[in-house]
């Protein structure tokens, strides 16, 4: 350290000192900026920082330039001045540019309205833009046109303020699943199991690759019918010669000889043999196995069908049934044709799992692990909040404060119906109010905004409309399945008691046309020490667009997968 940058140091206090990140060799702009005085008590501190120039402009005639930098630790960006016998100013100004710096903080005049500013001493490193082709300008950019580039839109507000607002949903999630002595579980993402029963599954296989494989194969070399019969030629004169051989009485020697040849013979006649099976079945199904009409999954990489996931629940489910309280936190998948603005071919789940526990327990942890996560985000992440205040959704941070004040009101779907078919009386909905029907978002949203005007909580739906798994209630009509349904979004949360009777589940998956033999392993569950145990899952993307305001889901999970769109 100088003489020069020591001096400036003295007159601060060692809680004023500001530390490069651990490993990284800058100091974060959070730092500096999220302090309560806005940075102005670290004037004087010489520091590196990095990151990309969100605006740039030439000043004093290009004697200097101000270049406003973000890091993505923060949304706010740190104003920087730069003079003109330092570096290039032209390859600095451009909106994208990545800037690595040494300088000195410093007050800047009164009547601007930064609080701190830095000073460019020496610059370590420039990553230029060309600004005539960098796809996103200084002007702002629909969220939709931004889909189109994944691998940059990061470096944009919005984005980049979900994406630290979607990391502090996840560490919620886990402080608050880890405070109440949850096991963190990983569960597959391929599975043989479908847990809605909605047959809407991604298939994994390598039928296709292989056919692939074989067919190209085989058109380097298919074995002719004429080959076939030189082999199998082949193999007679070499059987008849060890025959001779022995009824002559020959040497040892020679008939092993003859055999070994023989033998040799045979294996190539089953090759050729197997190949022209394979080529017949390239000509006849394209590669692809089949037995009785039917795909032979038996040659399938796992010997049966298999998919990605649609849920975590069942495998996590066999955790619970012998450690207790677990959750797992997983990507999942659905290969539903939509293009809705609430739906993904790739999303998020995070699915909790309690032994000993009823739908009202299951209720109970719900509602607080939901207030929990909002707020987590008024005291973590309140910057962020702001800005999706301001740009967003102006009701954001309101919204998030009526959940943490709330108490959920609690209704059963019957319930639930009434209220709404006496409300079809004096509006009108488009879908069909009665009962037996699957609510739809403009019902769930009419509880959540209009008629409770905060979250709700609806239970004991009708069986025929939930999954095979959920407990049947006495009535033999109804399930004990929840769905917390909230303002903005609607459901946000689905759970339920699990049916821990083996004559009743067995029941139930014959009933929905499942069979029992992918089931058998989730059968045992109840066979051999049942339990009465509850869940829930909680759509993460869900959760960040009640939170944020954001319209729609692709804008918030980094990489959206739906139909016809899987870049990256």
């Amino acid at each position: 350290m100088t003489a020069e940058s020591t001096s400036a140091m003295e007159g601060l206090a060692i809680s004023d000192a500001v530390a490069e990140a651990q490993f990284s060799q800058r100091v974060p702009i959070k730092s500096i900026l999220g302090r309560p005085d806005k940075g102005a008590g670290l004037a004087g501190q010489r520091i590196k920082i990095g990151g990309w120039v969100k605006t740039g402009r030439e000043a004093e005639k290009g004697r200097f330039a101000f270049l406003e930098v973000n890091d993505g630790s923060c949304p706010g960006n740190l104003q920087v001045i730069i003079k003109a016998e330092l570096y290039k100013l032209s390859d600095v100004v451009a909106t994208g540019t990545s800037i690595h710096m040494e300088g000195l903080l410093k007050s800047p005049p009164e009547e601007v309205k930064q609080r701190i500013e830095l000073e460019v001493e020496s610059v370590l490193h420039v990553g230029v833009v060309d600004a005539a082709k960098y796809p996103l300008p200084k002007m702002k950019l629909t969220l939709e046109l931004l889909r189109d580039f994944l691998h940059l839109r990061p470096r944009t507000n919005t984005i980049s303020a979900v994406a630290r607002i979607r990391n502090a949903l996840a560490y919620a999630t886990h402080t608050f699943f880890q405070k109440h002595g949850f096991l963190y579980v990983h569960t597959p993402i391929i599975t043989t199991s479908d847990c809605e029963g909605a047959g809407e599954m991604f298939q994994v296989t390598t039928l296709l690759t292989e056919a692939e494989k074989l067919e190209k194969d085989l058109k380097k070399d298919t074995p002719s019918k004429s080959a076939l019969d030189d082999a199998e030629l082949s193999v007679k004169e070499k059987g008849e010669l060890v025959a001779k051989l022995k009824s002559e009485k020959a040497s040892k020697q020679e008939i092993a000889a003859a055999v070994s040849e023989l033998s040799r013979a045979k294996q190539e006649y089953s090759k050729l043999v197997e190949r022209l099976k394979l080529a017949e079945r390239v000509e006849n199904t394209g590669g692809i196995p089949k037995k009785d009409g039917k795909i032979d999954y038996a040659e399938d990489f796992f010997a049966r069908q298999a998919f990605l996931t649609v849920s975590g629940q069942l495998q996590v489910e066999t955790y619970a049934c012998g450690l207790s309280s677990v959750y797992t936190f997983g990507p999942t998948f659905r290969a539903e044709h939509s293009h809705t603005s609430r739906h993904l071919a790739e999303f998020w789940m995070v699915e909790p799992e309690i032994a000993f526990a009823d739908i009202q327990d299951d209720m109970n942890c719900a509602e607080e692990y939901v207030i929990f996560l909002c707020q987590w985000l008024l005291d973590h992440c309140y910057d962020d909040m702001e800005f999706m205040t301001k740009f967003i959704d102006k009701t954001a941070i309101q919204r998030l404060e009526m959940v943490v004040k709330s108490k959920f009101h609690r209704i059963t779907y019957t319930e639930a119906v009434s209220i709404l078919e006496e409300a079809s009386k004096v509006r009108k909905f488009e879908n069909k109010v009665e009962w037996g029907i699957d609510l739809a978002s403009e019902h769930e949203r009419y509880l959540a905004e209009e008629k409770f005007k905060g979250p709700v909580i609806v239970y004991n739906y009708p069986k025929a409309i939930k999954a095979f798994y959920m407990k049947l209630n006495d009535d033999k009509e109804t399930v004990a399945a929840m769905d917390i349904l909230v303002p903005k979004a609607g459901e946000l949360v689905g759970g339920s008691q699990r049916e821990e009777d083996y004559e009743v589940l067995k029941q139930r998956i014959l009933e929905m046309g499942l069979g029992t033999e992918p089931y058998e392993w989730y059968l045992d569950l109840r066979r051999y020490g049942t339990v009465k145990h509850s869940g829930f899952g909680l759509g993460f993307e869900r959760m960040i667009l009640f939170a944020t305001g954001i319209e729609n889901i692709r804008d918030v999970i980094p990489f959206p997968r739906y139909p016809g769109k899987a870049d990256l």
